[in-house]
């Protein structure tokens, strides 16, 4: 492995920054890019990778909830609807 070019570095960094990875994060993966220790860094980067998901999952959890709430409701408006409609019709009936 050659060394990193100020260039590089700062591509690196704005990478792993956008990936939503902190300071020490970043820190550690360029010190062991700096100790040619390439297997830790795919370790480091799987193991975010696996936090995102995780997130992932769990946000997406919450937007489940709020889309079976909205359901819900929907649901409810529609069978008021409905029983509004039927009490106007038996009203009309002399």
């Amino acid at each position: 492995m050659e060394t990193l070019t100020d260039d590089q570095i700062f591509k690196i960094r704005r990478n792993l920054s956008d990936a939503g990875c902190g300071v020490p994060l970043i820190e550690k993966f360029l010190l062991l890019e700096q100790n040619h220790r390439r297997e830790e860094q795919y370790r480091l980067l799987s193991q975010h990778r696996l936090s995102l998901l995780e997130a992932l999952h769990q946000d997406q959890y919450k937007i489940d909830c709020l889309d079976y709430l909205v359901y819900a409701m929907e649901k409810e408006d529609k069978e008021s609807m409905k029983s509004q409609k039927k009490i106007k019709c038996r009203r009309k009936r002399p």
